[in-house]
């Protein structure tokens, strides 16, 4: 099960996450986010050891704008958290991992995946708002039982420290991964390191039983 942490922007909170060592530590390139990261001096990021993938969340951003930005920052990978086409996803796919996001419901029709198949190396479900992400709202994880494709998926939406143990019942044979971020916070963008150590322990202490 990997780990990927989202919406990070205090340097010095950035770094005792690191120290946590997740697989994917994400940073919101959206000026209407509470957690974008503006003016964070890009040295915060180019620090991370190369074993955990920096990845920008762009919302219906201009390719050159997503490109301008990994270039400053040296993601390794892109997260997708609007209503990009496939065709974008297809530009950046091959050059850093793609994740393209989709807010679910219990009405979401998954056969609009379909088109993106090719065009991505994940999928993320998030609780579907009004907003991009970030709402701590939960979805009914039921509904996971109708995505039919081989593409991982990451799971979003309101993952707690006290839901995380029911997250890892969830028997999906695509799902790659977890996605925590605002039940995860002392303030917008800053991370609870207590909570997310907790939340860790809890993941690996599963995944050790799974290889047992």
């Amino acid at each position: 099960m990997h780990i990927k942490v989202c919406g990070l922007k205090y340097p010095d909170n950035i770094k005792a996450v690191e120290l946590l060592s997740p697989n994917y530590m994400g940073f919101i390139c959206y000026q209407k986010s509470s957690r974008f990261i503006d003016e964070v001096d890009e040295r915060a990021l180019t620090d991370i050891p190369p074993h955990i993938k920096k990845t920008g969340v762009f919302v219906n951003e201009e390719a050159h704008t997503i490109n301008t930005l990994i270039d400053k920052y040296h993601f390794d990978a892109i997260q997708l958290h609007g209503n990009e086409s496939a065709e974008l996803c297809k530009l950046f796919k091959g050059k850093f991992e793609v994740i393209k996001a989709f807010g679910v419901d219990d009405n979401f029709d998954f056969s609009i995946l379909d088109a993106y198949e090719s065009s991505v190396d994940y999928f993320l479900f998030d609780t579907k708002t009004v907003a991009h992400g970030g709402s701590g709202q939960t979805f009914n994880w039921g509904v996971l039982e109708k995505y039919k494709l081989s593409t991982p998926f990451f799971l979003s939406g309101g993952l707690s420290a006290e839901n995380i143990k029911e997250v890892m019942q969830i028997k999906h044979p695509a799902f790659y991964g977890v996605d925590l971020n605002s039940r995860f916070e002392l303030s917008p963008g800053l991370k609870d390191i207590d909570k997310l150590k907790q939340a860790f322990d809890t993941i690996k202490n599963y995944s050790n039983e799974v290889r047992s």
